[in-house]
């Protein structure tokens, strides 16, 4: 690849462990195989799955680069055979199976689009990750519609920034849960209806004030913890839909009663494992549905704290604090 170079900064974690194991290594640039673009990284987001995969709890899959990184934002720098989507030079954002924390990364071309119109790269970059998971769990495995009411956990984190303000953006009622009155603060101030302390609440006690008959959708992080009072939550026909386990992945003596007499769907996903069409397919409606909206400023991404590429141990420790609220950027290009 003419004008390229052989090679490229990136993270190495070893063999893994806290987020001490990160530091700056050598490698070769990578090529783009057939329909795969290679980006010029300006911006790479930092994710929770970046947390687990650095701690070896989160294996990438088959074929994809073991380094560290899910979403980037960058410039086109050398097309794979059969690309006709994008030329070199176009800016691209894009959900990346692997590789983003790096000053080039590969990706197939389905899963890249043009950066939402008025954004730079931090901002960019900050969109892939959230959108697809939001946008397919939320409005796909959730089917939100508007009228409806949704409970969104973690409700500062950068996905649950995104569902806030998505589900307002499309006619929804919004309760969403954090653990502080800043945090909770924060929540209001990004449109939802109703902030709940979970620190200082019983959440599923008071959803049942806000809305007695129950909320439509639950979308929850946290997993086996809160399962038993998501499942409370639900009013009739509702759908609780799982991302995520921070808080365990085995649920002890549930009683699924309420799944029975409230026919609720319990259903989830996780966002790597899925082919490159079906992200395609997702990126797809994004476009449609959502980078309008984006470019209108209206769910426009909160990005709380931007960290050199060399600083990622330090942009991980914040995240693993849980102090942030809404997005940790890693800038790998000035």
């Amino acid at each position: 690849m003419a004008g390229l170079p052989s090679n490229m900064t990136y993270i190495a974690h070893g063999e893994g462990g806290g987020p001490e194991v990160m530091v700056p290594a050598t490698g070769p640039v990578p090529r783009p195989v057939a329909g795969e673009v290679l980006v010029r990284v300006l911006a790479a987001g930092v994710n929770r799955p970046d947390v687990q995969q650095r701690k070896g709890l989160y294996p990438p899959p088959p074929g994809a680069s073991p380094v560290l990184g899910l979403e980037i934002a960058g410039e086109v720098a050398a097309l794979g055979e059969g690309v006709t989507r994008f030329a070199i030079g176009h800016r691209v954002c894009a959900l990346v199976n692997g590789g983003g924390y790096a000053e080039y990364c590969t990706v197939p071309a389905t899963q890249a689009l043009h950066w939402p119109e008025g954004f730079d790269a931090i901002q960019a970059a900050a969109v892939p990750e959230n959108l697809f998971t939001v946008w397919a769990n939320l409005f796909g495995h959730g089917r939100l519609a508007a009228g409806e009411t949704v409970l969104v956990h973690g409700g500062t984190s950068g996905i649950g920034v995104t569902a806030i303000k998505l589900a307002k953006a499309f006619g929804a009622r919004v309760f969403a849960t954090a653990g502080s009155p800043e945090k909770c603060a924060a929540i209001l101030s990004f449109g939802a209806d109703a902030a709940i302390d979970y620190r200082q609440q019983d959440f599923a006690a008071e959803v049942k004030r806000l809305a007695p008959e129950g909320v439509d959708v639950v979308l929850d992080m946290v997993g086996a913890d809160y399962f038993q009072r998501n499942l409370r939550c639900l009013a009739k026909d509702g759908r609780l839909v799982l991302i995520a386990f921070l808080g365990g992945h085995e649920v002890e003596k549930a009683d699924i009663r309420p799944i029975m007499i409230k026919r609720l769907t319990v259903t989830g996903s996780t966002m790597r494992p899925r082919t490159a069409a079906e992200k395609g397919e997702i990126a797809d409606a994004l476009e449609q549905k959502v980078w309008p909206l984006l470019a209108k400023g209206e769910v426009a991404p909160v990005i709380h704290a931007t960290f050199p590429l060399a600083e990622a141990a330090a942009a991980h420790a914040l995240m693993e604090s849980s102090t942030h609220i809404g997005k940790i950027i890693l800038r790998v290009a000035e």
